[in-house]
């Protein structure tokens, strides 16, 4: 009879969501980790019987999960939340956001808010981020320091701003963060031009050819409202979908985020190039910019991830309540309460994330090879009782609070609610730093 194996850690759960296979809840399952990665998953018996773990963790009320996946964030505008709240798009950008940004925006801002957002992630059971923001370096620097997973975009625009004052300096800036961080086991980049309305045509011919040289994706805003494209149009004769495909940029690197206006042929597009498409459902409704058509994006076999969007637009970073959200708005635009079930809600804030952000083989499920990125929530409060299903449970039920404990690359960052190795209290008095200096500002 073979000795057991040593490995660092043994987690034992309740229930396993391993998200692959879709739907699939294994009762009684243990999680085995072994230098950050996922070595086994397999009943509980089983797992003390073939393992000597240094560390084991008993989960008896709990579900294990994939740590959660916020495909499109601006992390650093968490020190906005609520500033400028009840606006549509571009009244809330031109008129409050991007004016504030001009006052507040640098590398203490980038850094503190980064640090606010991690926290606030980490207690609701998100492992990773698609950031978009500028001062990439200190995001990067930031997420690395704290132990975040993050692929971190490289901000393209065409007006100056307090990182890069002209186009050439935004690509020579991107190019050198890019190599700084290409071989980070946590931390990769992506291009990030903004949006078709403040990125130029030879700008992007750029973006797409930095992204096939070094093989990195495009995280962009596209199609986010009916003015957009209007505005597109009038401008550029097409369709900003159409112009992008004109540019070379549809294609399986492109994280295209919103896409609340698209057309049957657009949808059929997206499908046939590989592209992935980010749903933003609390940030678009809050903002009256639409409503992705997701139930159609899936039936053509589109990647849909999920976003939160920026606290300024959201205004908090909770997956799961934008699961909860993303599910019940499918079937009330769709008329079918059919259109995204809670399993597939889940998919979507989970591997759908991971596999738009180019990190699926990665993260986005539990398997054995895999990262050991795992968030587990509780199901004993009375507010989870009785329960049938547990996945319906976990998504229309469920609430960021129930998250117990959460690990990324088997190191622990959340212990039982509580964060590790976070100081909260210099955490508060940075945010109210920064609300002080912002409402006297605004």
């Amino acid at each position: 009879m073979n000795a057991p194996a040593a490995i660092d850690l043994l987690i034992e759960a309740a229930w396993v969501v391993p998200v692959e296979p879709h739907g699939v809840v294994l009762e009684q399952h243990a999680v085995a980790v072994d230098g950050g990665a996922i070595v086994g998953v397999l009943p509980i018996a089983a797992a003390r019987a073939a393992y000597a773990a240094r560390e084991v963790v008993a989960l008896p009320d709990h579900a294990l999960l994939p740590g959660l996946v916020n495909a499109h964030c601006h992390n650093p505008m968490t020190l906005m939340r609520g500033l400028a709240d009840d606006l549509p798009l571009m009244e809330w950008l031109e008129g409050h956001i991007w004016p504030a940004e001009a006052r507040a925006i640098g590398p203490e801002f980038v850094r503190d808010g980064v640090e606010l957002a991690v926290a606030e992630m980490l207690r609701g059971g998100t492992t990773a981020c698609n950031e978009n923001y500028f001062f990439p370096d200190v995001g990067a620097a930031t997420y690395r320091r704290l132990g975040f997973r993050a692929l971190v975009g490289l901000p393209v625009i065409e007006f100056p701003s307090a990182w890069a004052r002209s186009r050439d300096e935004y690509f020579d800036k991107a190019t050198a963060v890019h190599d700084d961080f290409r071989r980070d086991p946590l931390v990769r980049t992506c291009f990030a031009p903004h949006a078709p309305y403040t990125v130029s045509d030879a700008s992007f011919e750029r973006v797409r050819m930095l992204s096939d040289q070094l093989d990195v994706p495009v995280h962009l805003h596209l199609h986010e409202t009916a003015r957009e494209c209007e505005d597109g149009r009038r401008e550029h004769g097409v369709r900003p979908f159409q112009r992008m495909q004109g540019l070379g940029l549809v294609n399986d690197r492109l994280i295209a985020v919103h896409m609340t206006q698209l057309t049957e042929a657009e949808i059929e597009a997206c499908a046939r190039a590989g592209v992935s498409v980010v749903h933003c459902p609390e940030s678009n409704l809050k903002l009256a910019s639409g409503f992705c058509p997701v139930a159609k994006l899936a039936a053509a076999g589109v990647n849909v991830a999920l976003g939160t969007d920026g606290c300024a637009s959201n205004n908090d970073l909770d997956m799961i309540g934008e699961m909860r959200t993303a599910a019940l708005l499918a079937k009330g635009v769709s008329g079918d309460p059919r259109a995204l079930d809670a399993a597939s809600a889940l998919r979507m804030a989970t591997l759908g994330s991971a596999r738009a952000m180019g990190i699926g083989d990665l993260v986005g499920s539990i398997e054995a090879g895999k990262q050991a990125d795992l968030a587990a929530v509780r199901l004993d409060a009375l507010e989870s009782m009785p329960f049938y299903h547990l996945v319906s449970q976990l998504v229309y039920a469920g609430n960021r609070r129930d998250v117990s404990d959460v690990w990324i690359a088997g190191a622990r960052r959340l212990r039982d609610g509580a964060l590790v190795d976070v100081d909260l209290a210099a955490l508060r008095a940075k945010a109210a730093r920064w609300q002080r200096f912002l409402a006297g500002n605004a």
